[in-house]
């Protein structure tokens, strides 16, 4: 919102040395951004007041031109004159040879003329580089006639008579854009008739400005007139103050923020109402709490906006329209309520508030063609819907210039509704800015009143006696806190009364009672226009706020100790920490993915991993459901990965998977109209699908590079259960590693991962096809175990270490193929016992000695006491032992 200083000071009582940056600092301590400070009018040189004496429309041209005769004031010195006149022709002829344009003109002199004043659409004057102003003219009876200059010009929003305002040559507009003479279109144009925007009083670019009739004479300087000399903010304020949208509510902070003394402009003498303005039908007292009407008869049509009115609204970033509309817009910038206007001539029969009906239609203010919906509410007579709620008004009850009959409205709108209504229609006007965020609902007769008054000032309109008011104000519910709350949270003791004065500064009814207990309790009833003031937490914020938040201290409370990381997050981070040490990249890809990854896992229909949760509002339309493995984001970011040219690749990622319950995890919908139950909590508790954290990893390509130290190593199935050891021994725990048949794996090449007696995980090769459809070489593996299935141990059990030296024995045991190698070290280490240390693998031999379906494995066995050193006839025992336990379990027979 753009806010004039001048407005906003003109209800505070401030002294001299209160200067607008200080109101930024005030509203920046307040919370309130300040997207900017712009000062307003930065024009030197000559900038007159000028009459618009003749138009000669200029035709030979592809686009609309006007020569203008502009009286810009009196005479001169004739003497005077005279130099200047001898100056400027001159300089004209100067001028004409530097411009080298012909009298003619052309459209490329004409581009180059706009693009030199700066307006893509004509808007302003052309200028130049030369001044041949025509002085004063002396015509047969010797008296001096008013000074005019020549400017040529491509609005058309003004007429012969007109007051407007003119940089002559010599002056310097803001952007330093320098006003000179130029010859263009075939004319000399002296000076240029600048827009609001030319001037920096506003963005209105669609013409120049003119100035209501009476205001000045021509040659009067226009700085005076325009009262240049002001400073425009651009604030923000947060979405939940909508009270500081107006003046009214900025004023209001900024004499918290000061401690100055505030005037309401809203204290306006309201009547008691004689009968109603209107006869009026609310159907939706949700929507719309409060409807109330004004009606002013009589009004002056053709009555120009008096220009303080227009000079407040063009600096706050808003187009003067006819005396009705600016007085309902001056209005809502200055009190927050938005106001309209309807043409009551073009109302037939009672007003009506409700929801639109499936199929009604309405063309705006803007010209444009709504299609209603049944949730939108607005306000119909007998005709049908003539405006849209809170939005925008409706074309056929538009003021016009024939308006004399004006029906003024202001309501109070659900907030929710218009919010809804404005981002359905994608209209986001300024009123219904302000109604989303709630406007006070006590304003609407001090609104109505400030509004109608100031059509019978200056519109000469009469104000009808009746008033119609549907629905009351509902007030404000108190809010109990004690009083000591504010110091407890800030860490600060403040003075006694701080937290008082500070509630009653905003506008709250404060009271002071006693707890049972003993504490002393401030209960507050907000303002009407607070609607965020809802609990305890807010009235807090209000104390911090106007006390300054650089009065709390920075300093950090001290950390209670044993309140660090927890047990899983060490273990998340020693698992992050030895993937990352051991070559393997950390990625973080998105958990969601489309019903068609399973059918390219080529995963069972009644796959445990093919039930997932829908998201409703997903970032891709065809990645709705919550991934119940890290697989499918790993492999795709895998595949990104090689399709951009790497080829030895290895990715890691711990996440959080959802795995629904039998009912996809279908939650109940207890409302918004009140806290849930206990036992509404407990069933959305219930309905909350289990989230376990994974850690997977996936590796294509070369483990070990080729380089001159010499052939590398490729990735296997056998790396990716390494991956799986590395897990479990940052986690402090041991993994069994068992053969198994689970997709996406290669059937022949996938190991389960065993922690204690449940499954965690998988690891091996993945399957050629899934390979093949996932667009990923050959070969490539993964590995995959659930986190927090792993044991959580807080204390790693101390290491026993011998000082006694080794006995390493040697063993070749001939089993079926059938039979896994897992299953015979297990029975090794069962049959060793205490003295049998560690069990290796470290051949595997095939062939005609071993007989057919057999395979021969070799182990290296070494054998320890902790308390003696080992005889050799101890650790043969041992060793006959362990071979009897694996003959005994697997079948497996000693290869001579």
């Amino acid at each position: 919102m753009r806010v004039p200083v001048s407005w906003l000071t003109e209800h505070l009582e401030l002294g001299d040395d209160v200067t607008p940056d200080r109101l930024v600092e005030a509203f920046v301590n307040l919370g309130v951004e300040v997207e900017g400070v712009e000062q307003v009018g930065n024009v030197t040189g000559p900038l007159v007041v000028g009459r618009v004496a003749e138009i000669e429309e200029l035709t030979e041209f592809k686009k609309p031109i006007r020569y203008c005769r502009v009286e810009v004031g009196g005479p001169e010195d004739p003497a005077e004159d005279s130099a200047d006149a001898e100056d400027d022709t001159a300089a004209g002829a100067a001028g004409d040879g530097d411009d080298g344009t012909a009298d003619g003109g052309d459209d490329a002199d004409s581009a180059e003329t706009d693009a030199a004043s700066g307006n893509a659409d004509g808007a302003e004057t052309g200028t130049g580089d030369t001044d041949t102003s025509g002085g004063t003219a002396d015509l047969g009876g010797g008296l001096p006639q008013p000074r005019t200059n020549g400017i040529v010009c491509g609005a058309r929003n003004f007429a012969e008579g007109d007051l407007v305002v003119v940089a002559l040559p010599g002056a310097v507009l803001p952007g330093d854009f320098a006003i000179s003479a130029r010859k263009t279109y075939g004319r000399v144009s002296e000076g240029m008739i600048c827009s609001a925007k030319e001037l920096g009083i506003g963005e209105d670019h669609s013409g120049i400005l003119v100035l209501p009739p009476g205001t000045a004479d021509p040659g009067d300087d226009a700085r005076e007139i325009l009262d240049l000399d002001d400073t425009v903010l651009d604030v923000t304020p947060t979405p939940d103050r909508g009270y500081a949208l107006s003046i009214r509510g900025l004023a209001r902070e900024l004499s918290c923020a000061l401690d100055v003394p505030f005037g309401d402009p809203a204290r306006v003498d309201v009547p008691e109402p004689e009968g109603e303005a209107w006869p009026v039908r609310v159907e939706d007292p949700e929507g719309c709490p409060r409807f109330v009407l004004r009606r002013v008869t009589g009004l002056d049509a053709g009555a120009p906006t008096p220009w303080w009115m227009r000079r407040r609204l063009l600096l706050a970033g808003m187009r003067s329209i006819s005396l009705a509309v600016d007085v309902t817009n001056y209005v809502m910038l200055e009190l927050g309520q938005p106001l309209h206007a309807f043409d009551t001539g073009s109302i037939k029969g009672d007003l009506v508030v409700r929801r639109a009906a499936e199929g009604e239609t309405l063309t705006t203010l803007d010209d444009a063609e709504r299609a209603l919906d049944p949730d939108d509410v607005v306000i119909a007579d007998d005709t049908g819907v003539i405006s849209l709620a809170g939005t925008m008004g409706g074309a056929t009850t538009e003021i016009s210039a024939e308006s004399t009959d004006v029906l003024l409205e202001a309501a109070h709108w659900d907030p929710a509704s218009i919010s809804r209504t404005a981002r359905r229609h994608k209209l986001f006007s300024e009123a219904a800015k302000r109604f989303e965020r709630f406007a006070d609902p006590q304003l609407c007769e001090a609104a109505l009143e400030r509004a109608a008054k100031l059509l019978r000032q200056y519109g000469d309109g009469s104000i009808q006696p009746g008033r119609t008011v549907v629905g009351e104000a509902a007030p404000m519910p108190a809010v109990t806190m004690p009083i000591n709350l504010p110091d407890k949270v800030a860490g600060v003791r403040y003075e006694r009364g701080v937290t008082v004065g500070r509630l009653t500064q905003i506008g709250c009814k404060v009271s002071i009672d006693t707890a049972d207990d003993g504490t002393t309790l401030v209960s507050a009833v907000p303002p009407s226009w607070r609607s965020d003031l809802v609990q305890p937490a807010d009235l807090v914020e209000e104390v911090l706020r106007l006390e300054g938040y650089d009065s709390i201290p920075s300093e950090l409370p001290p950390a209670p100790a044993g309140r660090g990381l927890s047990e899983a997050q060490r273990r998340e981070r020693a698992v992050s920490r030895s993937l990352a040490e051991a070559g393997y990249v950390e990625v973080l890809p998105f958990p969601f993915v489309s019903e068609s990854v399973w059918d390219r896992f080529a995963l069972p229909a009644d796959d445990e991993r093919r039930r997932t949760v829908e998201v409703r509002n997903p970032l891709e339309a065809d990645k709705n459901r919550l991934t119940t493995t890290l697989l499918p984001g790993l492999l795709e970011t895998l595949q990104r990965n090689i399709s951009r040219g790497s080829r030895d690749v290895a990715l890691f990622h711990i996440g959080q998977v959802v795995l629904p319950g039998e009912d996809g995890g279908a939650a109940p919908d207890p409302g918004v109209a009140g806290r849930p139950d206990d036992e509404q909590l407990a069933a959305l508790e219930a309905a909350v699908p289990h989230q376990p954290r994974h850690v997977a990893v996936v590796l294509s390509g070369r483990r070990l590079r080729d380089g001159w130290w010499g052939q590398g190593e490729q990735a296997g199935w056998a790396d990716a259960i390494q991956a799986a050891r590395l897990v479990a021994q940052a986690a402090k725990t041991e993994l069994r590693v068992e053969a198994d048949d689970v997709l996406p794996w290669h059937p022949g090449r996938c190991a389960r991962l065993v922690a204690g007696e449940s499954t965690i995980g998988h690891a091996g090769e993945l399957h050629p096809k899934v390979l093949e459809a996932l667009e990923l070489p050959p070969r490539t593996v993964a590995m995959e175990l659930d986190l927090d299935a792993l044991p959580l141990r807080e204390v790693r059990p101390a290491p026993s270490i011998s000082a006694f030296p080794p006995v390493l024995l040697d063993v070749a045991l001939v089993v079926a193929d059938d039979v896994p190698s897992a299953d015979v070290a297990d029975a090794l280490r069962s049959g060793g016992g205490e003295l049998l240390e560690d069990v290796t693998l470290f051949d595997l031999y095939t062939g005609e000695q071993v007989g057919e379906g057999k395979h021969s494995l070799a182990y290296k066995l070494r054998f320890r006491a902790g308390d003696r050193t080992l005889t050799v006839e101890e650790a043969t025992e041992a060793r006959d032992a362990a071979v009897a336990a694996v003959t005994e379990r697997c079948g497996a027979t000693l290869r001579a």
